[in-house]
C-alpha cells in the first residue's frame, strides 16, 4: 500500500512539473510576441542596433536645431541685460579709443553662448568670430585658446566678456601671447577680470602692449552688481599693441 502511494505521488510530482514548465514556455512565448512581434525589419534592426552602455545612451532626447537654441536663449532677461550691458557699458570706451567700428574685425575669446558675439553683430559690426573650448553654434566655434587657429594680425579687437578667460586659463602667459599675436600692430585687447585682481597682475601678461585706460563696468545691466560686488562686476582692461 506504501509503494502505490508512493508511486502515485511521484507520478503527480511529475506531471505537475511538466504542466509547470509547459505554463512558464507559453509564458515566455507571449511575452516575446507581445514586446517583440516577428517582423524581418525589426529583427535586423534589433540586430544593428549597439547595446546601451549608460541609461544616458538608451534614452531618446530630442535635438534642438542650433538656430531654434540661439533664438530661445535670446529671449531670456538675462541674455538680454547682458547684451545691453555691453552695448551700454563695455563698448563706447572702445570706439572713443579707435579699436571698434563697423568695419572692425573682432574676436571673441571665452565667448560661452556669444552673447559679446551677438551684442556686437547688433552694434553693427560685421565681422566678429566667438571661440571658446567648447563651440556653441551657430555664434561659437570651438578653438584652443592657447593655439589659435588664424594668422598673425587677422583682427582689429580681442575682446573678452569672461574672466576666466585669464583667470582660468592654464597657461594665462601664453594665451596673452596669442591674443597678441592675432591683433594687428596698433589694434586693441579688450579683457574683463575681476576687481579683485591686481591691474598689473594682468598687464605683465602682455608684454608688447601698454596701457590705455581702466573702467569699471557692470555687465549684467544692474546698478545693484556695481554696489554689491557680485560676480558680474568687472574691470575693463583696454590694451593696445
Amino acid at each position: 500500500m506504501d509503494r502505490r502511494a508512493q508511486r502515485l505521488v511521484k507520478r503527480i510530482s511529475v506531471a505537475l512539473a511538466a504542466l509547470a514548465t509547459l505554463s512558464l514556455l507559453c509564458l515566455l512565448r507571449h511575452a516575446s510576441a507581445s514586446f517583440f512581434p516577428a517582423s524581418p525589419s525589426l529583427t535586423l534592426t534589433l540586430s544593428l542596433a549597439p547595446f546601451p552602455r549608460t541609461a544616458c545612451d538608451a534614452t531618446s532626447r530630442r535635438v534642438v536645431l542650433p538656430d531654434r537654441r540661439l533664438a530661445k536663449l535670446r529671449t531670456s532677461r538675462r541674455w538680454r541685460r547682458r547684451t545691453a550691458a555691453l552695448a551700454t557699458s563695455a563698448f563706447p570706451p572702445l570706439r572713443g579709443l579707435g579699436f571698434l567700428a563697423a568695419p572692425s574685425r573682432v574676436l571673441c575669446l571665452a565667448a560661452g553662448a556669444g552673447h559679446a558675439v551677438d551684442a556686437l553683430r547688433a552694434a553693427g559690426v560685421g565681422d566678429v568670430t566667438g571661440t571658446d573650448i567648447v563651440d556653441f553654434p551657430p555664434l561659437v566655434r570651438r578653438a584652443d585658446p592657447h593655439h589659435l587657429p588664424f594668422s598673425s594680425a587677422a583682427f582689429d579687437l580681442v575682446f573678452s566678456d569672461d574672466p576666466s578667460a585669464i583667470s582660468g586659463a592654464l597657461f594665462p602667459s601664453r594665451l596673452a601671447a596669442e591674443a597678441e599675436r592675432a591683433v594687428r600692430p596698433g589694434g586693441g585687447i579688450a579683457l574683463a577680470v575681476d576687481r579683485e585682481i591686481e591691474t598689473a597682475a594682468v598687464t605683465a601678461l602682455f608684454k608688447r602692449s601698454r596701457i590705455v585706460d581702466v573702467k569699471d563696468v557692470t555687465l549684467d545691466g544692474s546698478q545693484l552688481a556695481m554696489y554689491s560686488y557680485t560676480s558680474d562686476d568687472r574691470r575693463l582692461i583696454l590694451c593696445e599693441t
